[in-house]
């Protein structure tokens, strides 16, 4: 396995990004998907080949604040760095914001405390009904 880095969505398409959300009860399709990572703030992919097996993108009014909502990485890819990396990768091109928030999950949360996070509390609206189905 060699896996690189690129901060550029390039000529991406949306049918390497399938496979991803894994266990979300509704999740962008491939092609919306695509869709968010271009209109992000920034974005960082982990490639194997020309497959995507990992992004992290950030929204961010580009001064003072960033928000990271969403990190994924392949199941077969999880547990080897792939993750952290990206979570580095992505607060080196957000150092200079004030604030880089997260929302996840109490279960991922140990994660993004290993990586220098802060809990706080925070509340969270979903519009499910506005959510396609995958």
């Amino acid at each position: 396995m060699m896996i690189t880095y690129t901060d550029s969505i390039g000529s991406m398409r949306a049918a390497q990004l399938k496979g991803f959300f894994v266990g979300w009860p509704t999740h962008p399709d491939p092609k919306t998907h695509i869709e968010i990572l271009r209109r992000s703030y920034a974005v960082w992919l982990a490639l194997d080949g020309d497959r995507c097996v990992g992004f992290i993108n950030a929204l961010s009014d580009g001064v003072f604040y960033a928000y990271i909502p969403l990190l994924e990485v392949l199941p077969d890819y999880r547990s080897r760095g792939i993750g952290r990396e990206l979570v580095t990768r992505m607060l080196t091109s957000l150092g200079h914001m004030y604030a880089i928030d997260v929302v996840c999950d109490e279960a991922v949360a140990p994660f993004y405390d290993k990586l220098g996070f802060s809990r706080c509390v925070g509340t969270v609206k979903r519009n499910r009904q506005n959510q396609q189905a995958a």
